[in-house]
Parts: C-alpha cells; structure tokens; sequence
C-alpha cells in the first residue's frame, strides 16, 4: 500500500492518548508532521472551536467529530490514499477498506518527536538492512 496522502486525526482521541497538554500543542506537532510527509492532514475535534489551517494541516469542530472523520474518509479513499488516525473501533470500522487505519496508540509511537539519538540495541534489527527490516515491520501489521 503506497504512503498515505490525506491523514485523518481523531482530535479529541490523540490528545488524550499521547497525554498533550493542550490541543495546540497536538495541533502544532502534526502540523510539522504531515509537512515533514509531504501530506495533508484534517484534524477534527468534537465541539465549537475556531476552523483554521496550519501549512498542511487543517483543523475542523465538528458536533460530532465520529461522522465528519467517517464522512472524510467516504468522499476521499477513491482519489488518495487516506490513513485515519483513532482508536475509536467504531470510527476506524466505517472509514472503509481502503483507508489505512492507525490506532493513536501505535501512532504516537512512530511519530518522529525530538528526542534523544536511539541507543543501540544489540539485537537482531542491528543487524538487518532496512528494507528487510521494513518489510519485517509491514509483516507484524499485517500489511502486503
């Protein structure tokens, strides 16, 4: 499956699983995220709050966040490749087949923050080259 284009972000649902301290913040990372991907991004919220874009990434309030993720998903999966970012099932079970779904969780994992330089290992995956270790990763998520 190619690299998504459009990533869709389950607003409420990211901020409280990576413990941000405000919705900025988390607007501001994915901001910068999806600009280093080369992507577009919506990132919607449940409520009453200011549409605004950021370079990329747009941030939406909807009165309900599920459906205007789910209907996103419906009017763009047939013209890009879309990801949707919840770990609402049910959210993540109606964005169709043909959009990648991403649990926030597992998300906020491979999402790039600033961090210290990785230590080393000395494990197996020191020792694969980084397609194998690539499509290694595509087997254990079960992607082709």
């Amino acid at each position: 499956m190619a690299e998504p284009s459009l990533y869709l972000f389950d607003g409420f649902n990211l901020l409280h699983a990576g413990g941000f301290a405000s919705p900025e913040e988390l607007r501001d990372l994915l901001a910068s995220w999806v600009a280093a991907q080369g992507a577009r991004g919506v990132l919607v919220f449940d409520g009453q709050g200011t549409n605004e874009r950021h370079g990329p990434l747009e941030v939406r309030w909807a009165k309900d966040a599920d459906a205007l993720l789910e209907r996103l998903a419906a009017e763009h999966r047939n013209r890009e490749q879309v990801a949707i970012v919840s770990s609402d099932t049910a959210v993540r079970g109606t964005a169709g087949i043909e959009v990648r779904k991403l649990a926030s969780q597992t998300f906020l994992a491979e999402l790039a923050r600033p961090s210290q330089p990785p230590s080393i290992r000395g494990d197996l995956r020191d020792r694969l080259d980084p397609d194998t270790l690539a499509q290694l990763e595509r087997l254990r998520r079960g992607e082709r």
